[in-house]
């Protein structure tokens, strides 16, 4: 029993730091990424052919654009926008120098959320409000969001979850957080039980921010 109190008690000190870093991260991230990711998702979505802004080349280029930024490895996207995080941050490596190259991921990803929960909308809510005088803006803004914010919930869900990840990873290079803690103690250090704490409390995380994600949908719904 006293061993498991030891345990307790080291892994607490070693992560109060690294947890409230990996949490700061994700949170601007998700943040930032949300920002530039919802209107993003939004305009692929409604400029489809058949939708309100019909525009097939800029539909085109929209896809293009985001199916790249997809399809990077987070660990190869963090190296290359180096010079980016640097002008924007002032360092290349660091918590908050994480944080760019960790938004730049997630744009694409929350756009393709937003433009699946957008494309479920039915159309005839949308030919309601062109009926009764709505134009696009107001049809965007009043219908499509809030008919679709239960599904954008859960894609913003989804997002945290997969931003902890890449936050894991980003401390592979110096980018702080439970990944940093993990690769210093748990790796280089070869402290297992290091390496077992950290993986532990990011399950817990995950699970409490998926269980709060499914309760504020639920909540939504009715």
């Amino acid at each position: 029993m006293q061993a498991i109190i030891d345990f307790i008690l080291k892994i607490s000190d070693l992560m109060i730091v690294p947890l409230g870093e990996t949490i700061y991260m994700v949170a601007l991230s998700t943040l930032f990424s949300v920002i530039g990711g919802l209107p993003l998702g939004v305009l692929a979505a409604v400029t489809e052919e058949g939708h309100i802004c019909e525009s097939k080349n800029l539909n085109k280029v929209l896809n293009i654009v985001i199916n790249i930024a997809r399809s990077l490895p987070f660990i190869i996207l963090m190296i290359a926008v180096f010079p980016l995080t640097k002008l924007i941050v002032g360092k290349r490596i660091g918590t908050t120098a994480a944080i760019v190259p960790l938004t730049i991921a997630a744009i694409p990803f929350v756009a393709r959320l937003i433009e699946s929960s957008v494309k479920e909308l039915s159309s005839g809510i949308i030919e309601a409000a062109q009926s009764m005088g709505a134009n696009r803006m107001q049809i965007i803004t009043q219908v499509i969001i809030p008919e679709t914010m239960p599904s954008i919930v859960l894609g913003i869900t989804l997002t945290i979850i997969n931003l902890i990840g890449y936050s894991a990873m980003a401390g592979a290079i110096g980018g702080g957080g439970l990944g940093n803690l993990a690769i210093r103690y748990g790796y280089q250090g070869f402290q297992e039980d290091v390496m077992f704490g950290t993986v532990v409390v990011l399950v817990i995380l995950v699970q409490g921010i998926q269980s709060i994600g499914n309760l504020i949908y639920k909540k939504m719904l009715r």
